[in-house]
């Protein structure tokens, strides 16, 4: 079943990120970070991550477009995120550029089994989360990768809202 996977690269040495993805039949990486970078684990580094997954028998895309690091808006709908980054990337999931950028995901999501990477070992705690919930709520199945034996299927949040196709958070009207 196509769909599309998240997976964090964490700590994990190349061979074995590698390992992990392909357990699960994944075929190309969708690189999600805005910043393609890491200091402390080189090898995830966007000059020579590409070819170095080439080795290995996957793809590899960056999609600047879906990283963080983002700004929350002044007159954001999206309160019922605490986490000011989290409120920020909601924020800009109802841009157009994020839109453009999901639906080229989605475009090689129907021709590969793509795992959007980012760093954060945990989908949850990660703008993973985000973005999986825009995918489903446009009907696209999602899977978190936690092992190479498992993974579990995204759920959107209980306080998500969905209309025409795009996710918001509204929560609670701020009195004060």
């Amino acid at each position: 079943m196509r769909g599309v996977w998240t997976v964090g690269h964490s700590t994990h040495p190349l061979p074995a990120f590698v390992a992990l993805v392909r357990a699960h039949g994944v075929t190309s990486i969708a690189d999600v970070r805005k910043l393609p970078r890491s200091r402390r684990h080189p090898h995830f580094n966007v000059d020579t991550l590409p070819d170095a997954l080439a080795a290995g028998g996957l793809g590899y895309t960056h999609f600047a477009g879906l990283g963080g690091l983002r700004r929350e808006q002044p007159d954001s709908v999206n309160r019922a995120w605490k986490n000011p980054s989290f409120r920020a990337y909601a924020d800009y999931m109802q841009t157009d550029m994020f839109a453009a950028e999901l639906d080229r995901l989605v475009s090689l999501a129907r021709s590969e089994e793509v795992a959007i990477m980012c760093a954060e070992a945990v989908w949850w705690r990660c703008h993973r989360s985000l973005i999986a919930d825009a995918l489903v709520a446009r009907g696209e199945p999602v899977r978190h990768i936690l092992t190479p034996e498992r993974a579990e299927p995204h759920v959107l949040r209980d306080f998500a809202r969905v209309e025409n196709g795009r996710v918001t958070y509204p929560g609670a009207p701020e009195l004060f």
